[in-house]
């Protein structure tokens, strides 16, 4: 796509914290501007003033800026602008292009289900010469013929035939601007090349194209509606249903570097076919025109991969710095965590971990007085020699060295005089130092441990037994 210096828009209404679609919605816009050198605005949709909330706005830009996706003009808010829309609505009247309603919305079911025919509004007060007043709205007079198409960089061409479209709402009873007619003002005013958008709004399009047109502004933006997302069920992912908030992955412990990776690959893929790669090389890769319109699958265990990837990258200075949150209140008494100790583990747990969230849960034999036992780790490994195995792995580990290598050399020779692989011989040692089948290598924790601890723990579980 030949494009010169796009200006393109990301527009939330501040009406829910931002979903995965969104972040996606933006992500696609500011790669398109930082590919081809344009502008990336951010512009809040808060013309609904009894449903938009100041604090979600926040709660927008925050996760807009934890995920790196800067803007580079102020924010817009479409509020601020309601003179710019109401000029417009008043335009349209006088032009003869829209007309004032007082039907309720329970006269217009009754209509539809007497006349039996689609539901939806039937024009009735098209001639009625309606005056202004107290639950009066004001509705675009849609054309009875024709039919208004567009080139969509996504989809081809698409069109709406005329007689389709109801006569759609431009102002609200309380006389606000409704939203379409906003976007149609503002794309216009803001120079708005782009209107890249998810596919859920592709049926507003004709709207905006029909006020643009009335309204004497002859330029078209380009359009690019992206795919639906999905679920595994292949269902649209619903707010209600789904765990689509950006901030809820935030506060599991996901990178934003890994988010935006995957929202990256919703609907777009590199042509070479490696999808886990630095966003500049994304933003060099990146062509709408490659962005497929089948519905794309916001798959959380492939987000929770690539989560996995990108902590393993992290030198282990970055990890603990990022981890430090996640441990501020682990499962352990306030004032029982020992920074040293957990930073000669934290090249393990990186290691090991998938989100952040995870680290406390990997260490926090360390800081407790005894660890929470698992009860399936200790019935799968406190059977069978395991009694004979703490004996002497406790009495081997009276004088030992401690530290890892020779803890590994012992238990392997316990395991040795019992006739035991290692595996065998360590899981129930495992199991009565941290509590749990799972974790850090053994002998490292072992060593940060230290040997009276490890020893009062080995021979609890053993009364245990």
């Amino acid at each position: 796509m030949d494009v010169d210096a796009p200006r393109v828009r990301f527009s939330p209404a501040p009406t829910g914290s931002l979903h995965v679609g969104g972040a996606r919605t933006a992500l696609f816009n500011w790669l398109f501007a930082r590919r081809h050198g344009g502008t990336f605005l951010l512009r809040i949709e808060d013309t609904d003033v009894e449903r938009s909330r100041p604090e979600l706005t926040d709660a927008i830009v925050d996760s807009l800026r934890w995920l790196g996706l800067e803007w580079d003009e102020e924010p817009v808010h479409q509020s601020e602008r309601a003179g710019l829309h109401r000029d417009a609505v008043a335009k349209l009247l006088a032009a003869g292009c829209a007309y004032r309603c007082d039907c309720t919305q329970d006269d217009v079911r009754a209509r539809a289900e007497a006349r039996g025919g689609p539901p939806g509004y039937d024009g009735h007060c098209r001639d009625r010469d309606v005056g202004p007043g107290a639950g009066v709205v004001v509705r675009f007079r849609t054309p009875d013929e024709g039919r208004t198409t567009f080139d969509d960089v996504i989809r081809g061409e698409v069109g709406f035939d005329h007689a389709a479209l109801e006569d759609f709402v431009v102002q609200r009873s309380s006389g606000a601007p409704m939203f379409v007619v906003a976007n149609a003002v503002d794309d216009a005013d803001l120079g708005i090349t782009h209107v890249i958008r998810g596919e859920d709004l592709i049926s507003v399009t004709p709207k905006v194209l029909l006020l643009r047109e009335a309204l004497g502004i002859s330029q078209r933006p380009v359009f690019a509606h992206l795919p639906m997302l999905v679920n595994e069920r292949r269902q649209k992912l619903s707010k209600r249903r789904d765990d689509v908030a950006v901030g809820a992955y935030r506060e599991r412990g996901y990178l934003a570097e890994a988010m935006v990776n995957h929202l990256a690959l919703l609907g777009w893929g590199p042509p070479d076919g490696v999808e886990i790669r630095p966003l500049a090389e994304i933003v060099e890769l990146f062509r709408l025109e490659d962005v497929n319109p089948a519905p794309a699958f916001f798959d959380v265990d492939k987000l929770t991969h690539i989560n996995g990837v990108y902590l393993r990258g992290l030198s282990t200075a970055e990890f603990i710095g990022a981890a430090g949150r996640f441990l501020e209140h682990g499962p352990w008494a306030p004032g029982d965590f020992d920074f040293a100790a957990f930073e000669r583990m934290a090249p393990l747990v990186q290691e090991r971990v998938t989100t952040l969230a995870e680290a406390p849960e990997m260490v926090d034999f360390l800081f407790v007085d005894q660890p929470a036992i698992d009860p399936d780790s200790w019935d799968k490994a406190m059977k069978g020699p395991a009694a004979d195995v703490l004996d002497a792995t406790m009495a081997a580990y009276q004088a030992v060295a401690w530290e890892s290598a020779a803890l590994l050399a012992a238990l392997r020779s316990v395991g040795e005089e019992l006739g035991l692989p290692l595996r065998r011989a360590q899981a129930p040692v495992r199991v009565a130092v941290t509590g749990r089948s799972v974790g850090p290598p053994l002998f490292e924790s072992l060593e940060v441990l230290g040997r009276d601890r490890s020893l009062a723990r080995l021979r609890s579980a053993r009364a245990r037994l």
